[in-house]
């Protein structure tokens, strides 16, 4: 079938309600938030359109009209000059430090995180690898999955290092979605899944601070007023809005009780204002916007296109139900933002760029 000059309309549709949706969402949770603490209701709407917005349109344009197989071409490059940026971080001078983490870029006064940018190049990467090799069930552990964890591995340890396994593990279970769909042997995927779980216990115990996270989602009255108090306070936010909600912009919970309110708590305070009508809306936009990426791959010609198609549909999905998820407590709490909601510039960017690329691989489904 000849390609259509058109992206999926469907696709388009459910990508730019979620944009536009996300950033009016951000100006009523932000609104008094912003005046109390600048003087203007829309410091953080504003901020977030001229540095996340609109450089995220420029970027979803490029990669829109970019041929697929010039990203194929460029995924190594672009793996690697990610990676100098997460080695950047801890560069003095260069790297910034925030609440004891290392995970931010700073030239003058643009600042940006680069294990972002890793979300997306990541899976060019691995899509351009994986569709290069050949298509067999049967292969030895060192042709493809050793090399798959070593690449895990190293990635890891630089996310690690940072701190922010919360990325990690959107960023490695995404991966192992690409893996798992890109016809490897199904027990190379179950073994990795062991791996991964082996890991991620050994993480939680040789770091105290995971640990009694971990004990304190178990049970929220071991310490309630510290590291449960930000679990406790988004379910009562979430309570507090009942059916309907208190309404744009009345939010009490975002004025200094619940922390993080515009960036990983933004779920909990649009509930709180939109109520439980509002929440499932905005989770049904995610899971048709999800869906569609998905059934569209399946008829997308070319592995390399398929297998981007789904890594980013997987990140996405991955993200969005990790950060609700921890917000009405059915995983512990992870620092993760909600894509296309989420204060952040540098998350938007890539995330509005990433729906260019799907758009552009949309055009060539049968």
């Amino acid at each position: 079938m000849a390609k259509r000059e058109y992206p999926d309309p469907v696709l388009l549709g459910l990508a730019s309600a979620l944009v536009m949706f996300g950033l009016l969402v951000l100006a009523s949770v932000s609104a008094s938030f912003s005046m109390q603490r600048f003087g203007t209701p829309f410091y953080y709407f504003v901020h977030q359109i001229e540095y996340g917005l609109l450089p995220g349109l420029l970027g979803a344009f490029f990669l829109f009209r970019l041929p697929a197989e010039r990203l194929r071409a460029w995924s190594f490059v672009l793996l690697a000059g990610t990676v100098l940026l997460l080695l950047a971080v801890f560069i003095p001078g260069i790297g910034t430090k925030f609440g004891g983490a290392h995970r931010w870029v700073s030239l003058g006064s643009f600042s940006f995180q680069p294990s972002e940018f890793l979300k997306l190049t990541l899976v060019l990467y691995l899509a351009a690898w994986l569709s290069s090799r050949p298509r067999t069930r049967t292969e030895p552990l060192q042709k493809t999955f050793v090399p798959f964890l070593c690449v895990m591995a190293a990635l890891g340890s630089l996310l690690l290092l940072q701190p922010d396994l919360g990325t990690f593990g959107i960023v490695a279970l995404g991966a192992l979605v690409v893996y798992f769909v890109a016809n490897t042997p199904s027990w190379h995927t179950l073994l990795l899944v062991a791996l991964g779980a082996a890991g991620l216990f050994l993480l939680i115990f040789i770091a105290p601070y995971r640990m009694s996270r971990l004990a304190v989602f178990l049970d929220p009255a071991l310490d309630p007023l510290g590291k449960g108090f930000q679990a406790k306070q988004a379910l009562i936010s979430i309570g507090s809005g009942g059916v309907t909600g208190v309404g744009a912009g009345m939010s009490m919970q975002k004025f200094g009780t619940l922390p993080e309110p515009i960036s990983d708590s933004i779920f909990a305070i649009f509930a709180e204002e939109m109520g439980f009508i509002g929440g499932i809306l905005l989770v049904v936009l995610f899971l048709a916007f999800c869906m569609r990426a998905f059934m569209l791959s399946a008829n997308i010609p070319g592995d390399f296109k398929r297998l981007v198609m789904v890594g980013i549909a997987s990140w996405f999905s991955i993200q969005a139900f990790v950060n609700i998820g921890s917000m009405i407590g059915l995983i512990p709490l992870t620092g993760i933002p909600l894509p296309f909601f989420s204060y952040g510039g540098t998350a938007l960017i890539t995330e509005i760029s990433a729906i260019g690329l799907m758009l552009n691989l949309s055009k060539q489904a049968k």
